[in-house]
């Protein structure tokens, strides 16, 4: 979710949820969002309820999170599990890595999801 306008060619509820800051306030008050962080100008963040629902249906989830966002997740969900996903030649922090359950160096794209999947246990 994220307070940014929309671009042309991007629709809600497709390519991200698009809310109104303040919505996005009413929501952080109400706590509806699971993290939320400012990105430039505009917020992001996570909303509670769909990705309760989803993983209370058994079904895996992909949150790409910053570190601070990932911590706030993992405090809601304490069944997260946190993946590092790391560009070539580039080490973890230490303290961040000892709080993710693998570390993905994605050198292409395809074999970083693939490998995401197979932590899953997807296909």
């Amino acid at each position: 979710m994220t307070t940014r306008a929309r671009r042309p060619g991007e629709s809600d509820g497709v390519d991200r949820l698009f809310r109104e800051p303040a919505e996005f306030d009413r929501m952080i008050a109400a706590g509806g969002l699971l993290e939320w962080s400012r990105a430039g100008p505009y917020r992001r963040g996570t909303p509670r309820a769909p990705l309760i629902d989803r993983l209370g249906r058994g079904r895996p989830v992909l949150l790409p999170l910053d570190p601070p966002g990932a911590l706030a997740v993992t405090a809601a969900v304490p069944s997260a599990r946190l993946v590092l996903l790391l560009p070539p030649g580039h080490r973890a922090d230490p303290a961040l890595a000892a709080l993710a359950a693998h570390t993905v160096h994605h050198d292409r794209t395809e074999r970083a999801a693939a490998e995401l999947v197979g932590l899953l246990g997807s296909s």
